[in-house]
């Protein structure tokens, strides 16, 4: 039995994860949910027993100096609740239950049954779980984000794609069959990440969630400085590639491709879709309890704990994919073992994941787990 001492009764939870590793190119979906956890100050409540599920050989723990004090930080998933309102203004307050952490090295079943215990104890409504992906996508359109599930009722009432991937998986499609096993609405968002400029930070895909997540639960997110960084990184790709004359080339073919591939969504119905939503989030006015980028409007304390600047740098140089044919032994679930490695090229993302249609910027697709939850 999960004992939670010292956390209120939730209103309306939902519980909304992220994990570090194979499902998280660019680190776009670890950080986007570390957004959301420093913005609202998230007061951690629990943390995974780091012995049961990592290899510290693969995940190394950290020495750090605390007041002339060492001190070793492991590698975990930790749980957070934060407070948040919704995105019309009127106060209707929610609470989001953060999950963060590590892909976990091994015993995938139990870490999921543990995180699925938390989630029973808390009265946890519906489970998202971010992720994101390489892809034919070029970095100077809009993120593309997809939203899936395997429960094919939630895929009609919140307008979201029914899984129908197959292959290799990592931890967000195990946790996301677990859930629908469970009897938990689960749902997996994906945004797509130039393979080209894989390489994290890359704010623009953060921002791209998090807009979704907010669609998707009908809150407001205080965005900081993350809209400011998104474009930022977009200059310094564009600069990057303009010195570079293949890759320009490249860039232009991605561009043109996506264009011809989003040219039917164009329609009335969709522009006004995205107004509405342009419209919300310009909307000044904000009822009790709804999160801003000045704090809770609630009377409450509406500070943020924010990290120090990042002092962004240029990203590096991108590089087109080189295609290659398959080789029997490519493992997508094991990762590089050279640590100069980039962790988030996924070779095998490119010949068994939907995401590498060729030619096709709309072609990323998320993985979103076997058939067989591991039960």
């Amino acid at each position: 039995m999960i004992e939670l001492e010292g956390v209120p009764e939730l209103i309306d939870p939902v519980m909304v994860a992220a994990f570090e590793g194979w499902n998280d190119a660019g680190d776009a979906a670890s950080a986007a949910v570390a957004h959301l956890d420093r913005e609202w100050k998230g007061e951690v409540f629990a943390a995974l027993d780091a012995e049961d599920y990592y290899d510290f050989q693969v995940n190394r723990p950290t020495v750090f100096l605390d007041g002339g004090v060492r001190k070793i930080t492991w590698p975990t998933t930790r749980l957070s609740v934060v407070r948040v309102g919704d995105a019309n203004g009127k106060g209707r307050a929610r609470d989001l239950v953060l999950v963060r952490g590590i892909e976990p090295s091994m015993r995938w079943r139990s870490f999921c049954n543990e995180i699925l215990g938390f989630a029973h104890e808390l009265g946890v409504e519906m489970l998202v779980v971010l992720g994101s992906l390489l892809g034919d996508t070029p970095h100077t359109r809009p993120v593309p984000v997809s939203g899936v599930t395997s429960d094919a009722e939630l895929a009609r009432r919140m307008d979201l794609e029914e899984s129908r991937y197959e292959g290799p998986t990592g931890i967000v499609g195990i946790l996301q069959e677990a859930c629908t096993h469970a009897g938990v609405p689960a749902v997996s968002l994906w945004a797509a990440v130039p393979h080209y400029v894989s390489q994290p930070p890359n704010p623009k895909a953060s921002l791209a969630l998090l807009n979704r997540l907010e669609d998707l639960l009908d809150v407001r997110i205080p965005l900081g400085e993350l809209s400011e960084d998104a474009r930022a990184w977009q200059l310094g790709v564009d600069q990057l590639a303009a010195e570079d004359s293949e890759v320009a080339e490249y860039v232009q073919s991605l561009e043109e491709a996506r264009d011809t591939a989003d040219l039917p969504e164009a329609s009335g119905e969709a522009i006004a879709r995205e107004f509405e939503r342009y419209l919300r989030r310009r909307d000044p006015q904000s009822g009790p309890g709804v999160a801003t980028e000045g704090g809770l409007a609630d009377g409450r304390d509406g500070s943020f704990h924010r990290d120090t600047p990042s002092g962004r740098t240029r990203p590096p140089r991108p590089v087109p994919k080189e295609p290659r044919e398959p080789r029997p032994g490519d493992d997508p679930g094991s990762g590089p073992t050279d640590p100069g490695h980039d962790k988030n090229a996924m070779d095998s993302a490119d010949e068994s994941d939907p995401s590498g249609g060729a030619g096709s910027a709309d072609s990323a697709k998320p993985e979103d787990g076997p058939e067989d939850s591991g039960r």
